[in-house]
This record gives C-alpha cells, structure tokens and sequence, in this order.
C-alpha cells in the first residue's frame, strides 16, 4: 500500500491531520491497518489500536440500525407518523399546516428538518436555542426535540433531501418505543452483538480518547480545539463543537452524531452490514439502509452524484462523484475528521478516522480511497 502510506505521512507532516486510524477489509480479511500520527499532540501521545475517536455522524449508521431492528420486531413501521410516539412534535411546514413526519422521513432527510449549521448565523435554530447534538451542554433530548418541534419545517416532509437533526428525533422516538434510553438501544441491538465494546455514547475516562483538532481553514496546520470551539463553514453557518461531550454523562444522546469509537470497532460494523446484516439485521432491513431511498431527489451532499439510502449515503454515478468506487458503494461521514465506506462490488470495507475536523473527512476522505484503489490496481 505505497500510494496510501504516502498519502497518510504527508497528511501528518503538513500537520494537515494530527492522528488517524485506519483499517482495511477485503472479502472478510484485514490487508491493511495503521494507526497514525499523535491522539494526543501537545502529551505526544501515538495513536495505537486501543485509541477512541468522536464519531460526530458516524453514529447516524449506528441509529439508523437500531430503528430497522425494531421495525423487525414489529414495534415501528415506516411509514408510522412519529407522532403516534411524539404527540407534540408537530412543526409547521411553510404553507402553516401540520403534516405526519413518518419514520421513513427521518431516515432518508426528507422530513423538512434541518441543521442550524446551515443557515447564516444558525438562525432561526439558534434562536429557538436547538442544539446540533455536538456542543457540551446538559440539555435534555426530549427538551431539544421541543425546541426544534417549534421552528417551522423547511419544506413540506417528502417534497426533498435535507441533511438533518432528523436522526436526533429518530433516538427520541426509540427511547419512547422501548422505554430505554437510546445508548441502552442502541447497545442491545447493535453495539453488543457485534462485541463493539468501545463504541458508545459516553466515554468513562480519556485514557484512549483521542484529542480534537480542527484546520484553520487557511491552509496552515490543524489548531486544537478549545472547550466550545465554533467552527465556520463555507457559505453557511458555524458548527459548534464540544469535545468533552463524550466525557459527560449528562450530555443527552444524540444518535445523529454523538458517539465515539475505534477503528476496529466500526469494522466489525461495516463487515456485518456488507455480509448481509447477521447477527443484528435481515437482508431486507440491510438493502433499505444500503440502497438509493430517493432516485427522484437532489442530494445535497458535499459532492455531486450520491444518493441517500436510509443509514448511508450512496454513489449514484462514479464520474460525476469523481470517485474510483462502484456504483452502489455506500459511506457516511462525521464531522470531527471521519469516513467509512463500503464497496460491495470489490468486497471492501474501509475505516478512516481522524482527529481532525473538517480535514479527516474532505480532503483526506477523498485522497485515501483513490491511493487503495490505486494499491489495488483498480483505477479508473
């Protein structure tokens, strides 16, 4: 792998990311893994095996699971008006009227919810004071499921794709589903099954959690992130980052972007899902979150030719994505510096975390896949 172990050592020597871990799976078996770079700069302390990365909307995939678990066992369906579970979650569309918001909604962001990251200021949501689910407070998941229950949708649910805090009202409705909280569900029908014993929403100490970081935008070296770190994004809103989120365990959890995990971890996650679902889904559960939920619809992701299933988002043509991956391979990202992918077509099965937001999952997202595909001998 000469052309990915270029691609990670000049990434780290520009400082451009501070650590990464990253594993590879082809047809079952592990042909590549490294741990990278420092989890912990100013301590200089080396990423190992053992180190922990916030996942940030990695952990959507991870929620998105739990929900076709339930709807196995006959406790949801998706096409179910949430408010069967939420009675008072009834934001007004534009027009004024209130309409269902179906399970189905929330998982394919077709439910006219939204991110306040995206607007200007991250008004109205940060008036309303709506969390994103990243800042380190101790406001409750079912207040800020109120809050944002009161800024009007941005569409009508079902007219388009926008990414959302759709997943974070999703947790809400399996906490009322089955009475626990959404860590305990999410370790009963995803975590635990598939011995992923470090991925949680909560870590009890920070002896292998990675420090965070972020690029400064001006193409400089990463900065380390203070306690409530705001970072801007182009032509849009800040995202608010807390890092000691995950060390606090009254932070509520939120299953669109609040959990944390190893390489090895979310391995065995993404080879379950691209073998079929066993031990913790059926075929027909893994095809809805794998496969194109909304061919009719522009998905607004950071690059042009996806789609979006119901737990990933999916190429819909390589060209256009200017990717060296299959159509129909299937990935998500997180923004604390984070990508995971699978390309069925090849067997492959692809980790890479970072501590670097938004690095990790830009540009090194982009050049790391290309470099494996390179190693592989199967560029395009």
């Amino acid at each position: 792998m000469k052309h990915l172990r270029k691609v990670i050592d000049q990434a780290l020597d520009a400082g451009k990311v501070i650590g990464t871990s990253i594993i590879i799976a082809q047809h079952g078996d592990v042909i590549f893994e490294t741990h990278s770079g420092w989890a912990d700069c100013e301590a200089k302390k080396s990423v190992t095996e053992n180190t922990i990365f916030r996942l940030a909307s990695l952990t959507k995939p991870l929620t998105s699971s739990a929900t076709f678990a339930l709807i196995e066992k006959g406790l949801l369906s998706l096409d179910t008006s949430i408010m069967e579970w939420l009675p008072h979650f009834t934001p007004k569309a534009p027009d004024g009227k209130i309409y269902p918001i179906t399970i189905r909604h929330l998982l394919t962001h077709t439910s006219g919810l939204s991110y306040g990251f995206y607007f200007p200021h991250n008004e109205p949501y940060r008036s309303a004071g709506v969390s994103d689910g990243m800042e380190n407070n101790e406001l409750t998941l079912e207040e800020n499921v109120a809050r944002l229950a009161a800024v009007p949708l941005m569409f009508k649910p079902g007219e388009q794709w926008r990414y959302s805090l759709g997943i974070d009202v999703l947790g809400a409705v399996l906490e009322k589903v089955t009475g626990k909280p959404l860590s305990q569900v999410i370790e009963q029908y995803v975590t635990e099954p598939l011995g992923m014993k470090d991925t949680s929403f909560y870590v009890k100490e920070s002896r292998h959690l990675a420090t965070a970081y972020f690029d400064n935008s001006n193409g400089g070296e990463a900065c380390l992130m203070s306690a409530e770190q705001k970072v801007p994004i182009e032509n849009a809103g800040d995202l608010y980052f807390g890092p000691d989120r995950i060390l606090n365990p009254r932070a509520y959890p939120s299953g669109g972007g609040g959990m944390a995990s190893t390489a090895r971890d979310y391995l065995q996650f993404l080879e379950a899902i691209r073998q079929g679902g066993a031990p913790i889904l059926n075929q027909t559960s893994i095809a809805c979150l794998t496969q194109d939920a909304v061919p009719g619809y522009e998905v607004a992701l950071p690059w042009p030719g996806y789609g979006f299933g119901m737990g990933f988002g999916m190429i819909r043509d390589a060209e256009v994505a200017n990717s060296p991956r299959s159509v129909g391979s299937y990935e998500w990202s997180g923004a604390y510096g984070n990508n995971a992918f699978v390309d069925p077509a090849i067997g492959l099965s692809v980790v890479i975390l970072t501590n670097t937001a938004f690095y990790g999952l830009k540009e090194f997202a982009l050049n790391v896949p290309r470099a494996v595909y390179c190693d592989l001998g199967l560029e395009k």
